[in-house]
């Protein structure tokens, strides 16, 4: 999740509980609860505050201020009104709450307090305001179906933040996962799959024993252009190379072989198919326009190809690709030899 997304959510964060403020607000004025009633108007003022801190990126001071003051909330809610109202229920639904924002603030690199501290401190205040009222009784006196109601009302805003927020960190956890996975097989400048990763396919392709054809691609040169115009060229050559290849060959599975050589899946044999695609993309990367920082580089490929026989090992069936490409290499370049 990004900062611009993390702040659109905690707005809608904050205008929400604005909100149940308000309404708590109205049934404070409803129980007669005076002390509550009031308090409610430095509560608003607080969340007013939050938009302004979280308009000028201060979400680190908006967050803590928060912690501080619900936990506040909660406690003098259920002085005043005893915990058959419910409000001391929030302390659960802040506690997995503090460790998703403490962990989103590492990740932004963003200051951090202790979340087992902070959420020790909450732990503490919920057993020291309910443990007051189960001795003391409440301040004020509320008819018991009101205090069901508002009980089971409490109870459904806690449960829905505590499912909301599972359900956040799900996700997170599934992005890092697909982020993490990608990061160990995928190439990072071209975003195809790595060699590991190819190998895995080749050795699916060789147990299924169907018809695959591999393509073993190499840029024609290469060293000659990175001699001639950078590395910086020769890596935008390279990340180029990758998009023509995805868009000429999507049905393919597509890697970086090493260096300036990509390997190619695909079903099929070279004799249908496979050779009108990977002339194909022979033809495009020809006619293809590289130009960097202002200059045009000529670059073409050559291509090998070979069908998998059935019994063949792997490293057979790629050194026959690699092979053929060699021959090409050997013959003029810019060709593809089936």
């Amino acid at each position: 999740m990004d900062l611009q997304r993390i702040r659109r959510f905690t707005y809608i964060i904050n205008t929400v509980i604005f909100a149940l403020v308000i309404g708590l607000a109205g049934f404070f004025w409803l129980c007669k609860a005076d002390v509550l009633l009031w308090f409610s108007i430095p509560t608003l003022l607080v969340y007013v505050v939050g938009y302004f801190l979280i308009a000028k990126d201060r979400l680190d001071i908006y967050v803590r201020l928060v912690y501080f003051w619900i936990t506040l909330y909660m406690c003098v809610c259920t002085v005043c009104l005893g915990y058959k109202i419910g409000f001391h229920l929030y302390c659960l639904s802040m506690i997995p709450i503090i460790f998703y924002t403490e962990y989103m603030a590492e990740k932004l690199n963003r200051p951090r307090i202790n979340a087992f501290v902070a959420s020790g401190i909450i732990a503490i205040c919920y057993l020291l305001s309910t443990g007051y009222t189960a001795f003391q009784g409440p301040i004020y006196t509320v008819d018991n179906s009101i205090a069901g109601s508002f009980w089971a009302f409490n109870s459904v805003i806690v449960i829905a933040f505590l499912v909301f927020y599972s359900r956040l960190m799900l996700s997170l956890i599934g992005d890092y996962e697909t982020k993490l996975r990608d990061a160990a097989l995928k190439d990072k400048l071209t975003g195809l799959y790595n060699r590991h990763y190819m190998l895995e396919s080749l050795d699916k392709a060789s147990s299924e024993g169907s018809e695959h054809f591999l393509a073993m691609v190499d840029i024609d040169d290469f060293k000659k252009i990175n001699d001639t115009y950078g590395h910086n060229a020769g890596d935008y050559v390279l990340s180029k190379l990758a998009d023509i290849m995805r868009e000429q060959c999507n049905n393919c599975k597509l890697s970086r072989w090493g260096g300036e050589e990509f390997l190619i899946l695909s079903k099929g044999k070279v004799g249908s198919s496979g050779f009108r695609t990977i002339e194909g993309l022979r033809a495009s990367v020809e006619g293809y326009d590289f130009e960097y920082e202002g200059t045009k580089i000529k670059v073409t490929i050559t291509c090998g190809l070979a069908d998998f026989v059935l019994g063949r090992s792997i490293d057979a069936w790629v050194s026959e690709a690699d092979d053929k490409l060699y021959v090409g290499k050997g013959s003029g370049k810019n060709k593809v030899v089936r």
